[in-house]
């Protein structure tokens, strides 16, 4: 018998791999992407966060069941990740914790603390008083808008305004091509690290209506700290390929700024300024008749 997986804890793998053009599988024991001629790569998928599965890839279930289990976000995304088309949750949420994620969103007050405890973390000032969640967004997106203005005359790029439409990527000028490809790599880490974590990347707190809303939330509070500036820093060296250089240069900047270590903690911390705690069970509930022993992963994880 094989011994009992152990997942990594989020903050000690490597943030995401980009496959193309070959079959995940497991074979002899071994996670592997197999291209056309039969060679193996062997993917270390206990030890990544996120793997964005590019055209020309196909997944057998042994690899889906082995990636969920480890704890490994599957992602199936467009050419050079321009679109995301699905999403493979990498453990069970908790009960507990979505019931907490819900309850600070349905409640106004404990809502727009944790917005504005965002807001302070992000720019590093507290918001006004007496805005209204609508009001800071307004603010914010002025602040957004004036750092890329910043950073495009730091860099000397060409900068008119934030535009992407994934339908027509390739009319789009370089500046928002390279700021597109980087944001997608930060919002697979996030996606990760929030599924492992527990919560729901669809209830968000500035952002809502969306699939991924709180991925936004969540990746908002690095994104001037590492791909923001990597973006630009590359459009002004117009390489031929700068969605690869891209993503290549954003694995690297989440590494030196030990993103992985950040985000689970700053994600109970945004939450915890709500002022409310976790619900206690309902007292009608039924306890788990076979509780599951403490593994060494994250809260999330399934084993």
């Amino acid at each position: 018998m094989l011994p009992k997986l152990k997942p990594l804890a989020i903050k000690e793998r490597l943030s995401l791999l980009f496959l193309e053009k070959g079959e995940l599988d497991v074979l002899d024991g071994a996670f592997v992407l197999v291209d056309k001629h039969g060679v193996r790569t062997h993917i270390p998928v206990g030890s990544v966060v996120c793997l964005l599965l590019e055209p020309g890839t196909r997944v057998s279930h042994a690899a889906v069941a082995l990636a969920a289990r480890c704890g490994c976000l599957l992602i199936w995304v467009g050419e050079a990740a321009v679109r995301l088309y699905a999403a493979g949750q990498p453990g069970g949420a908790r009960s507990d914790k979505l019931l907490y994620q819900a309850k600070i969103v349905l409640d106004d007050t404990a809502r727009l603390a944790v917005v504005r405890h965002m807001y302070a973390l992000r720019f590093g000032e507290t918001p006004p008083a007496k805005r209204s969640v609508e009001q800071l967004r307004g603010l914010e997106g002025a602040r957004v808008r004036e750092i890329y203005k910043q950073l495009a005359r730091k860099y000397g790029v060409e900068w008119k305004t934030r535009r992407y439409d994934p339908g027509e990527w390739d009319t789009g000028d370089l500046p928002n091509r390279c700021l597109s490809s980087a944001t997608s790599c930060l919002y697979g880490v996030s996606e990760a690290a929030i599924l492992a974590a527990g919560y729901s990347p669809a209830m968000g707190f500035i952002h809502s209506g969306k699939p991924r809303s709180f991925v936004y939330d969540i990746a908002d509070l690095y994104k001037f700290e590492t791909v923001v500036p990597v973006a630009f820093r590359i459009a002004a060296s117009r390489p031929a390929d700068p969605e690869g250089t891209v993503r290549r240069a954003c694995r690297d900047v989440f590494r030196q700024t030990r993103l992985l270590q950040k985000i689970i903690p700053a994600i109970e911390e945004v939450l915890a300024a709500s002022g409310l705690e976790l619900p206690p069970p309902a007292e009608e509930s039924v306890p788990p008749a076979f509780p599951d022993e403490k593994g060494i992963g994250d809260d999330g994880h399934r084993c």
